[in-house]
């Protein structure tokens, strides 16, 4: 320490240095200038060279800053900041929301669907490849293999083709437009208070949303939230509340034409959302998450961009996800062989009567373990056969859209959570959607909608 410095605390009655001065041959005369000194101020030293500390540093600020007057904040900027705010950015998220559904609930589930489902397959694929099989196949039990109502041809494949895979392009075009835009982390700042209302936080959004896409490849993305209460909560939700992609476009296209049908759907599967998340953070152990993230600024998305994640996506569809209808038409086709899925429908007969339902729609419901949007798919012909309208269409639609996961999300749970883990959320979503189902029959019934 220099003499200047021990001179200044000196001159402060600094405990500690008085104490080490304390066995020095001077003290006592050090002592003596203290006391000098001090009478000849009126103010106490301390205060005195503590002024002065603060106007030398001032005088260095002033001469080695500048001050430059804030420019004007930029419109991205400006954008950016509505929205995150919740008095502006909900109106935003609504707004987003709405076009999501003109693009991929009118245009891809409606307009695209309705050309290929009925126009393509209806007036020219299904008769074209029924009449080839029914030529080269004389056996009626190998003829339902490839065609008629459970065939590969003309139930899997159509489903896959006519019915699923348009809404999926056009949900991945609006995913990769978002996504490419920033938009996503500013709706993760956005919905960060609500979130850890049920034990999560905005992170979370990016699992949520993709679920919306792919509930299999959801699950696989929780692995990058921070807590296992987190991972637990997020599995949990996408398993019972998030309907993908292709599930959401069938249920867009079971509801078209019926705004009413659409906002009670819609209330119903958020308020299970936020309820079942509610009692799940305060059930599972576990410390509530922290939250940061850095936000990317906005951009016009590239077209490159777009075009590359929407093809690699729809790439990854056909490879992984048209298999999968196939194989659920073999297993069909298996089924009905052995009577046992007649069996398994019989017993799904009993719970699904006990929501309103006709027994036909049993089959929907074991079609759905395969793969969710396959079941919805089923409904969508029980609609068209007349089987399903109003109320009982609107339970059908939110039972099996909290219904068990499919088999492939099923085998990730698995994965990501463990045995014990997804046999208990299997457990609690079974029944759980059959008692939500039954209690909006019992409620829109009762108060007598019409819908």
């Amino acid at each position: 320490m220099c003499s200047s410095d021990l001179a200044l605390l000196l001159l402060q009655d600094d405990q500690e240095i008085n104490e080490l001065l304390k066995a020095e041959e001077n003290k006592a005369e050090i002592d003596d200038i203290v006391a000098e000194t001090k009478k000849e101020f009126s103010e106490p030293l301390n205060y005195l060279i503590t002024i002065q500390r603060q106007k030398i540093i001032n005088k260095i600020l002033e001469d080695s800053t500048a001050s430059v007057k804030a420019g004007k904040i930029s419109f991205r900027e400006r954008l950016s900041r509505i929205m995150m705010s919740p008095v502006t950015g909900l109106p935003i998220f609504i707004l987003v929301m709405y076009a999501l559904y003109e693009f991929v609930g009118v245009f891809g589930a409606q307009v695209a669907v309705d050309f290929l489902e009925r126009t393509i397959f209806g007036n020219y694929i299904n008769p074209y490849i029924t009449k080839l099989v029914t030529a080269i196949i004389p056996w009626k039990i190998w003829q339902d293999l490839f065609v008629n109502d459970y065939g590969i041809f003309t139930l899997g494949i159509r489903y896959a083709i006519a019915i699923i895979m348009p809404i999926v392009a056009t949900f991945f075009i609006a995913f990769s437009i978002i996504e490419d835009s920033g938009y996503l982390p500013r709706l993760a700042m956005l919905i960060d208070r609500v979130f850890k209302k049920i034990g999560l936080n905005g992170r979370a959004v990016i699992p949520v949303v993709l679920g919306f896409g792919c509930d299999t490849m959801a699950t696989m993305v929780t692995r990058t939230l921070e807590t296992r209460k987190e991972k637990v909560i997020a599995t949990l939700l996408l398993a019972l509340a998030i309907p993908c992609s292709a599930q959401v476009g069938v249920i867009l296209v079971l509801l078209s034409g019926n705004i009413k049908m659409l906002w009670i759907f819609a209330g119903v599967m958020t308020f299970v959302f936020m309820l079942v998340g509610y009692l799940a953070s305060k059930i599972i152990p576990g410390e509530s998450p922290l939250f940061y993230m850095e936000v990317p600024p906005l951009r016009w998305p590239k077209l490159s961009n777009v075009f590359t994640k929407t093809y690699t996506r729809v790439e990854w569809y056909f490879k992984e996800v048209l298999p999968l209808f196939i194989l659920a038409s073999i297993f069909i086709w298996i089924g009905k062989i052995t009577k046992l899925f007649d069996i398994i429908v019989d017993i799904l007969a009993y719970p699904t009567s006990w929501i309103g339902l006709p027994k036909e729609a049993a089959t929907a419901f074991l079609f759905g373990f395969f793969r969710r949007d396959f079941g919805a798919a089923g409904l969508y012909d029980l609609k068209n056969e007349g089987l399903l309208t109003g109320i009982p269409l609107l339970v059908s639609i939110i039972t099996i859209a909290l219904f068990m996961p499919c088999i492939a999300q099923f085998s990730i749970t698995i994965k990501e959570r463990g045995w014990k883990m997804a046999l208990s959320m299997a457990a609690f979503i079974f029944p759980f959607a059959f008692l939500v189902g039954f209690l909006v029959n019992l409620i829109l019934t009762t108060l007598g909608v019409v819908l």
